[in-house]
């Protein structure tokens, strides 16, 4: 939780991961909620945060297979739990309730480890359209996501993290909400069409949002998208800016592939693996993985970090070289064309 110090008539905020990222050159993330809950037996079309009273032995399987990974931060099983998404299953009024029910599971398991393990309470987006373009006011925005914050800050979360977002306004609204719950706050955007998020926004113009935030987050990022190799263009595009906060980079491991009536990801944990390293010589601190991430690629990403030195920043033939091609030949802001070799290394 935050703590305020006093300093020359201001405020200054603390919190745990602000404290554990001083300590550490990198954390690793968990990696994918809903690909791991599917494997527990979700099926399409469920709310997966009713499971966190109706199954938390399932919940608790889903956080402990981070952790004993080696996990240093994972993410709570509340990504849909505002009242927008959870209406689609006549659940609005379960906000408070289904997030704190997820952060508890969370904080409960990460006391008993011998690690300090960061339980960050995910808030995805409201999936509505923000006004002018759709209906969702800035203000409900806000409202919306300050429920949920205070139903993760009841169950002991230690951080309030956005992801998946792809509109400015809505993340504003987050950080907001953050700061109305007194919760510090991570926030990272899905950047999906050549380097851009669905709304258009470009990874420098994210570090410049994120740098005129009356509350600034503890760390910003990417999350999510295509695949490995787009997420670390964006991470270096991030990083090219030279901003002051830590990064964060969670990319989905492999791309996406419909296989037998199921979507599968072709990411192996050797490829993560090569793929944490390289997200931490871009310039991430907090690496993690999304879709498609179980806790044996999380294993194989962990061995990496803490074995294989830093080579400084690759390039982006490196990068291609060891995760795969780009889905396109830019990334929408104004650099030379992407190399699209497909050969992959493995790491030393």
């Amino acid at each position: 939780m935050a703590r305020a110090y006093p300093k020359d008539g201001q405020t200054i905020m603390t919190d745990r991961l602000s404290e554990l990222l001083k300590k550490r050159d990198w954390l690793l993330a968990d990696g994918a909620t809903g690909t791991n809950l599917f494997n527990m037996g979700l099926t399409a079309g469920d709310a997966p945060e009713f499971w966190n009273v109706e199954q938390p032995e399932k919940i608790i399987a889903l956080y402990k297979g981070a952790i004993d990974a080696g996990s240093d931060l994972f993410l709570t099983n509340t990504f849909g739990g505002n009242a927008s998404r959870l209406k689609l299953h006549d659940g609005q009024k379960r906000v408070r309730e289904l997030n704190r029910a997820g952060a508890e599971i969370g904080r409960n398991l990460a006391d008993k480890s011998e690690r300090e393990i960061i339980v960050a309470g995910s808030v995805g987006p409201t999936g509505e359209i923000m006004a002018p373009l759709g209906t969702l006011t800035y203000s409900n925005a806000v409202e919306m996501f300050h429920e949920q914050a205070d139903g993760l800050k009841e169950g002991g979360a230690d951080v309030f993290w956005v992801e998946t977002i792809s509109a400015p306004e809505e993340y504003q609204a987050a950080a907001e909400a953050a700061d109305l719950a007194s919760m510090p706050f991570c926030g990272t955007m899905s950047f999906d069409s050549a380097g851009r998020t669905m709304m258009g926004l470009t990874s420098a113009a994210m570090v410049e949002m994120v740098g005129a935030l009356k509350t600034k987050p503890v760390a910003f990022g990417a999350n999510c998208g295509v695949g490995a190799s787009d997420l670390l263009r964006t991470v270096l595009g991030f990083s090219a800016e030279a901003p002051t906060i830590p990064l964060i980079a969670k990319g989905n491991a492999g791309i996406p592939k419909y296989h037998d009536g199921h979507i599968h990801y072709d990411g192996t944990p050797e490829l993560m693996a090569d793929y944490a390293v390289l997200a931490r010589d871009s310039g991430a601190t907090i690496i993690g993985g999304c879709c498609g991430t179980t806790p044996v690629h999380l294993e194989h990403m962990r061995e990496a970090l803490e074995t294989c030195e830093p080579q400084g920043r690759p390039t982006l033939d490196q990068i291609v070289a060891a995760l795969g091609a780009l889905s396109s030949a830019a990334d929408g802001t104004g650099d030379t064309p992407t190399p699209t070799r497909t050969r992959r290394r493995r790491r030393s």
